[in-house]
């Protein structure tokens, strides 16, 4: 081990590294949630498929567009407050309560009125959930100036957020099941009334259910999301922004200087070949893991219990139950162990290289007659995104050194996490068509009872190989990644011999 040691003024006392982690089980809790709920489009409010997929997909080119906006903004605000905590305390109030607003529909209300509602609100609940997140992402960038550190907050932070993905599995059981969250005894009286065959009757039943699962699940996490998301602008320090120079005076008489200086920020942080590096390994470790995160889910219903999802049971929850477990407590530890050790892009081609092996072992794991392989490959499949995130958003924060060393003040944390998250969030929305169009290319049938052996074999031939792929190009574009922790140290006493400590 480096007989480094962080100093003291550099080290994020526990109690704020816990408030920081709070935001980041927001971050991961919202989009988790959304992701199962977008389901329920479908099934519980009668949505025509291709109009839930528009919804699912222009919120996604509204929430580019806001990104980079709120980040520009955040870098430039001065509050004696912070350039952060403001916006992260209105911005949680608002995704909590947005959240729970945006899903309050009725199946009784026309397609139309339903799709009109949620497109707006999902506008709405954006420019709220944007304020939040886009501020929280920067405010961890500037919460320590120390190359390890940085590595042990953003590890504590994945690892609280990580929790979203052990709860989110179970709401598809939440939401159907009738006895967690009960339909009223008016909409029990509604359906006894319409005189419908025993068939129809369950299947009417079984939609009041999961439309009255949503409003109402959507409401606890509404509150949760408000609770934990306020705690980081209570809690949490930044750089203090009286010690900001060159920031812009952003006003709407300035509007479009100020547009001009976003752009410009923007061309600046995309001529940073460090970072442009981080980008580009992050779209294709995340959309390859994305591409086929459904697949996981086809493979034990339609090839392990050929096609009873009665007999699949808990079996898909439990999978990404303990992938979260695993990541949590096994994986980012130990990826925090190699950074700290080895160095940050050391780290990063170990922990990629360990989930190549556990994509591979999934060939394996499906197991008909063993079904508890299946968490075989979950402990090596863990490091790719457990150590994409930990890693990637602390080497983001070394980044930001260079930035401000390159072209000054001020410095650009929330829009170097911006167009990072923008990276994130392209990646996903892509993945979402690409997946498709392999589900499609294999001949997966979505509407049958069984498939094809050929099709499952296909599927499974392209759930283990996609994910490898693109992690094995993410490693050769991190092979020659040139911030090391010399380098990143070597910056920082520079930066101090320029304007002194921050």
């Amino acid at each position: 081990m480096k007989n480094y040691v962080t100093p003291v003024r550099d080290r994020v006392p526990l109690g704020q590294k816990a408030a920081f982690g709070a935001g980041h089980l927001v971050l991961n809790l919202l989009p988790g949630a959304l992701g199962v709920f977008m389901f329920f489009l479908l099934t519980a409010f009668g949505m025509d498929p291709f109009l839930a997929g528009l919804l699912g997909g222009l919120p996604r080119i509204f929430d580019a567009l806001t990104d980079p906006i709120m980040g520009f903004i955040s870098d430039n605000t001065n509050s004696k407050w912070g350039r952060r905590r403001p916006y992260i305390f209105v911005g949680a109030i608002l995704s909590g309560i947005l959240f729970a607003v945006l899903w309050q529909m009725d199946p009784n209300d026309s397609q139309n009125y339903n799709f009109w509602y949620f497109l707006i609100m999902s506008m709405v609940f954006l420019i709220g959930n944007t304020m939040f997140a886009t501020p929280l992402v920067g405010l961890g960038y500037e919460m320590t100036s120390d190359y390890n550190e940085r590595t042990r907050l953003m590890a504590f932070s994945q690892t609280i957020g990580q929790i979203a993905w052990m709860i989110v599995p179970w709401f598809w059981i939440i939401i159907s099941d009738p006895n967690m969250l009960p339909i009223s005894a008016e909409d029990v009286s509604r359906i006894a009334s319409l005189g419908l065959s025993e068939v129809d009757s369950a299947k009417v039943t079984l939609e009041a259910v999961q439309a009255n699962g949503v409003r109402k699940l959507s409401i606890i996490v509404g509150i949760a999301c408000l609770i934990l998301g306020v705690l980081p602008a209570f809690f949490c320090k930044g750089i203090d922004s009286a010690n900001m120079e060159n920031r812009k005076k952003i006003t709407f008489s300035t509007l479009g200087s100020n547009l001009m200086d976003l752009f410009k920020g923007i061309a600046q942080v995309s001529k940073n070949k460090p970072f442009l590096k981080l980008c580009g390994a992050t779209f294709l470790v995340f959309n390859g893991f994305q591409m086929v995160a459904s697949f996981s889910f086809f493979i034990i219903v339609f090839y392990m219990f050929e096609g009873s999802y009665a007999d699949a049971g808990n079996w898909p929850a439990w999978f990404s139950t303990v992938t979260a477990i695993v990541t949590a407590f096994g994986v980012i530890p130990i990826v925090t162990l190699l950074a700290n050790k080895f160095g940050k892009r050391q780290a990063f081609i170990i922990s990629t290289a360990l989930s190549i092996v556990g994509y591979i072992l999934k060939w394996w794991a499906f197991d008909k007659d063993n079904p508890y392989l299946l968490f075989m490959p979950i402990p090596f499949m863990a490091f790719g995104l457990g150590g994409l995130f930990t890693l990637m958003m602390s080497m983001t924060a070394d980044v930001c050194d260079l930035d401000e060393l390159e072209n000054g003040m001020p410095r650009k944390e929330g829009t170097f996490g911006a167009i990072y998250w923008w990276m994130v969030k392209l990646g996903q929305a892509l993945a979402l068509v690409l997946g498709g169009a392999v589900l499609k290319f294999v001949g997966f049938d979505g509407a049958a009872v069984q498939q094809t052996a050929e099709t499952m074999t296909s599927l499974r031939l392209a759930d283990v190989i996609i994910p490898s792929v693109t992690a094995g190009i993410a490693i050769l574009i991190m092979w020659s990644y040139s911030l090391s922790e010399s380098r990143a140290k070597k910056i920082k006493e520079q930066l101090i011999e320029r304007r002194g400590e921050l």
